[in-house]
């Protein structure tokens, strides 16, 4: 197992990838279209991990071991990228993250309590009740 701090590490540089990719993302949707922004920013980021894979080598002839639902999560990027680009216009890049973020929490916090898609099995208390509600909170005097 990896140390925490490695491990928050990393979660710092992708919440961070995505403080940076929101804003642009909307500012390609706001010009030239959300499906548009969709198609540019995964074709980037296709041939970004193309690149390593070429390199290193990869495993993609193995495709067919993985759920077959489990292709479409490319699909969640058109919700992110609308949602994003709709939402930073009207209330900021702070409240849509923060909002995105509250999304994601509550989404996970259902598949942790029932243990779906792979996640670990982690009951939903009050504790983590009561840190979704601070979070609901934040989001609220956030966006307000």
């Amino acid at each position: 197992m990896q140390p925490i701090y490695f491990i928050i590490l990393i979660g710092l540089i992708g919440g961070i990838a995505i403080g940076f990719q929101s804003p642009m993302a909307s500012m390609i949707s706001q010009r030239l279209g959300v499906l548009e922004s969709v198609f540019i920013i995964h074709a980037v980021g296709a041939v970004g991990a193309l690149i390593p894979m070429l390199i290193f080598g990869n495993r993609l002839t193995e495709w067919r071991s993985v759920p077959s639902y489990t292709l479409f999560a490319g699909l969640f990027g058109l919700v992110v990228i609308y949602a994003m680009s709709f939402m930073i216009p009207r209330i900021g890049v702070a409240g849509a993250l923060i909002t995105l973020l509250a999304g994601q929490l509550l989404i996970g916090s259902l598949l942790d309590h029932f243990g779906l898609l792979g996640a670990m099995h982690r009951p939903f208390d009050f504790t983590r009740a009561f840190g979704l509600a601070i979070v609901m909170l934040g989001v609220w005097l956030t966006v307000k």
